[in-house]
C-alpha cells in the first residue's frame, strides 16, 4: 500500500471528522454486542425454568420481554450510530475526491508543453476520473469497512474469550486459511485491476482522439476501419474487466465457506463440551453462533475491501506517476511590477531535447516600447521558436538571455508575464461555448460594447452577426461552427480585448483574404502605436508597417531591417515581396 500513502495528508486534513468516525464505529459496536449477550441470557433463562419444573412462567415472560425490548433499543442504536458512521467517513471520501482532482487538475495545468506531448488527452482525463474514483472507493468505503471489521472482530474475540478460550480458538481456526487466501488473491487483483485501467486509458484515448476527428474519419471513409478498431479496444477491455471480476468473485464465496466451517465448529466443539460438562450453559454455545454471525458481514465485505484496496494501490500509482512529475517550466520569480513592452534577445540558442534540432542559433535584437517587428522565414526556421521562448512554454539554456523592460524574463512571476501578453496562435483554438464568452476569454468583464468594438477590429462582427443568434452562437467543439479564418478573427478580437502590453501574432492571417488582412492591418495601426507587437507571418503585407523585419534561416537571422531597406536588398523578403506582389496584380 506504499503508492497509498500519497493519500495520508488529506487524513490528516480531515482528522475530525475521521476520529468522530472512528469513535461512532466503537460506541455503535458496543451497543451491537449486547444482543448475543442477551439472547444467550434468555436461552440460558429458558434451559433453568424448564429444569426447575416450574409452572409458572409470568416471571419468564417478563424476563424475555424485558430482553427483547432492550434487544430492539440497542440494535435501533446501534443502527443510528451506523449511520452516522456512514455520514462521517463517506462524506469524508467526498470530499477528498474533490480535493485530489482538484490537485490533478492544477498540477496538469503547471505541466510544461512536452508533458502533453509524450501523454494522450484520453489518458490524462481517465487518472482524473476513473481512477480517482476508484481512489474515492478506498478512502470512503473501504476505509470505513476496515475500521468497522477491526473494531468489531477486536471486541467479539474479547467477549469471546471472557467466556470460553477453548471454544474461541477453535472457532476462529479458518482464520489463517482465510488471511492466506486474501494475500494471495490481493496480489492477483492489483495485477489485473493495472491491467485493466491501463487499457481503459487507451479506449479512452482511442475515443477521444476519434470525436475530435470525426471530420477526417468522415472524409477518408475509416468509419468501417475505425468501428472495427474501437471493437478489437473494446473486446480487450472486456476481457480484462472479466478476467478482474472472475478473481474478485472468489472472494465472497470463500468467506461464507470459512464462516459456515467456523459454524460447524461452533456446533460439533461446544456441543461435545456441554455434554461432557465443560459448558454449563446452553446459551452459551448460542452466544458464540450469533458472534460468529456477526462476523459474516465484515468477513465477507473484507474480500470486497481488499479488492478495493488493490484497485485503489493500482490507481494511486498511475495518479503519482503525473503528480510526481515535475513541470520543466519552475515559477521561480516574484516580479509583478506593470509591463511597458521593451524585448530584448541576446545570444539566444535553443534545441529541442527530444528531436535535438537546433532551432535559434545565437539570435539577438531588441525591441523598444510600442515598436513592432514582424518575423519572417521559411517553415521550420525558428519563428515560432522565439515566441515560445519569450512565452516560457519553454526555457534558453544557461549564456542565452531573454529581458523585458532589462529584467530577466525568469525573475517574473510566471502568470504575470504570461498575463502580461495577448497571445493569437498559429492555429486558434475556441471553446464550446458562445462567441461572446470567447471573446470575453481575454477580459473576463469586457462589456458588450468592448466585445463588439474588438470583433470590428478584427473584421469579423460582420460575420457574427448575421448569425441567427448573433454573439450568444454557441461554437461547436474547438469552434467547429466557424471557419477558418473566423476562427482566427474570433481569436485576434480576443487578444485585442485583453489591452496587454505586448501582443503577439503567430502566422495569425493565413486563413484570411488578402483583402480582409489589408482592413485588418490598416485597424490594427492605432493598436500598434500602443504595444510592443511581434508579427509572425509568411506575408509581405502583414510585415511592411512593421519597424523592423527579421528574416530567419535554419535558426539564424539572414536580414533585418525596414520594408523600404529589405526590398532594395536581394534575399528572401525581396523575392518572397515581389512573388505577392504580382500574384496580387494578376488576382
Amino acid at each position: 500500500m506504499k503508492e497509498l500513502r500519497y493519500l495520508n495528508k488529506y487524513f490528516a486534513k480531515y482528522k475530525y471528522r475521521f476520529l468522530f468516525g472512528i469513535i461512532i464505529t466503537i460506541v455503535a459496536q458496543i451497543f451491537a454486542l449486547y444482543t448475543p449477550e442477551l439472547v444467550g441470557k434468555s436461552i440460558s433463562s429458558i434451559e433453568t425454568f424448564l429444569k426447575s419444573g416450574n409452572k409458572d412462567t409470568s416471571l419468564l415472560k417478563k424476563e424475555l420481554l424485558e430482553n427483547i425490548a432492550l434487544i430492539f433499543v440497542f440494535t435501533l442504536i446501534a443502527g443510528l450510530l451506523t449511520f452516522f458512521m456512514r455520514q462521517a467517513l463517506i462524506v469524508m471520501s467526498r470530499y477528498v475526491e474533490f480535493d485530489l482532482k482538484n490537485e490533478i487538475f492544477n498540477h496538469y495545468q503547471n505541466l510544461s508543453q512536452n508533458f502533453y506531448k509524450k501523454n494522450r488527452t484520453g489518458d490524462l482525463m481517465n487518472r482524473i476520473s476513473e481512477d480517482v474514483g476508484k481512489v474515492r472507493m478506498y478512502v470512503g468505503p473501504a476505509v470505513m469497512y476496515t475500521i468497522n471489521t477491526v473494531i468489531r472482530f477486536a471486541a467479539i474475540i474479547i467477549s469471546m474469550s471472557a467466556i470460553n478460550v477453548k471454544l474461541t480458538i477453535y472457532s476462529l481456526l479458518p482464520l489463517p486459511i482465510l488471511s492466506y487466501s486474501i494475500f494471495i488473491l490481493s496480489k492477483k487483483i492489483n495485477k489485473k485491476s493495472t491491467e485493466y485501467q491501463q487499457n481503459l486509458s487507451t479506449l479512452s484515448s482511442f475515443t477521444q482522439e476519434f470525436f475530435s476527428g470525426i471530420r477526417i474519419i468522415k472524409a477518408y471513409a475509416l468509419e468501417n476501419d475505425r468501428n472495427n478498431y474501437f471493437t478489437k479496444l473494446s473486446q480487450i477491455s472486456k476481457k480484462k474487466n472479466l478476467s478482474l471480476a472472475k478473481t474478485q468473485a472468489l472472494f465472497g464465496p470463500l468467506m461464507v465457506l470459512l464462516i459456515g466451517l467456523s459454524y460447524l465448529i461452533v456446533i460439533y466443539v461446544g456441543g461435545q463440551m456441554y455434554v461432557k460438562g465443560e459448558i454449563k450453559d446452553i446459551g452459551i454455545i448460542a452466544k458464540f453462533l450469533l458472534y460468529i454471525g456477526m462476523l459474516v458481514w465484515p468477513v465477507a465485505s473484507f474480500g470486497w475491501v481488499s479488492s478495493l484496496v488493490q484497485e485503489a494501490e493500482a490507481s494511486q500509482k498511475r495518479i503519482n506517476e503525473f503528480l510526481l512529475e515535475e513541470p520543466e517550466i519552475q515559477n521561480t520569480g516574484n516580479i509583478k511590477t506593470d509591463i511597458e513592452g521593451k524585448i530584448t534577445f541576446k545570444n539566444v540558442s535553443y534545441t529541442y531535447e527530444d528531436t535535438n534540432i537546433q532551432a535559434l542559433k545565437n539570435i539577438n535584437f531588441t525591441i523598444e516600447k510600442g515598436e513592432t517587428i514582424a518575423i519572417m522565414g521559411k517553415t521550420g526556421s525558428g519563428k515560432s521558436t522565439i515566441l515560445s521562448l519569450l512565452c516560457r512554454i519553454h526555457d534558453v539554456k544557461e549564456k542565452s538571455e531573454i529581458k523585458i523592460d532589462n529584467y530577466n524574463i525568469t525573475s517574473y512571476d510566471l502568470f504575470h508575464l504570461r498575463n502580461s501578453m495577448s497571445i493569437v496562435p498559429q492555429d486558434p483554438f475556441l471553446f464550446s461555448d458562445s462567441i461572446k464568452n470567447n471573446i470575453k476569454f481575454g477580459k473576463e468583464n469586457a462589456t458588450d460594447e468592448e466585445i463588439i468594438s474588438a470583433a470590428k477590429m478584427a473584421v469579423v462582427d460582420s460575420n457574427i452577426q448575421s448569425f441567427h443568434n448573433k454573439y450568444d452562437t454557441i461554437l461547436g467543439e474547438r469552434g467547429i461552427t466557424l471557419s477558418g479564418g473566423q476562427k482566427q478573427r474570433v481569436s485576434i478580437a480576443r487578444a485585442i480585448i485583453k489591452e496587454a502590453p505586448i501582443l503577439i501574432l503567430d502566422d495569425c492571417l493565413s486563413a484570411v483574404d488578402t483583402e480582409t488582412e489589408e482592413k485588418i492591418i490598416n485597424n490594427f495601426k492605432t493598436l500598434f502605436n500602443k504595444k510592443t507587437t511581434i508579427i509572425v507571418t509568411h506575408r509581405a503585407s502583414a510585415a511592411k508597417n512593421a519597424n523592423k523585419i527579421i528574416v530567419l534561416d535554419s535558426g539564424e537571422i539572414v536580414q533585418q531591417g525596414t520594408h523600404n531597406q529589405l526590398v532594395t536588398q536581394e534575399g528572401f523578403y525581396k523575392d518572397l515581396y515581389l512573388k505577392q506582389l504580382s500574384e496580387k496584380e494578376n488576382a
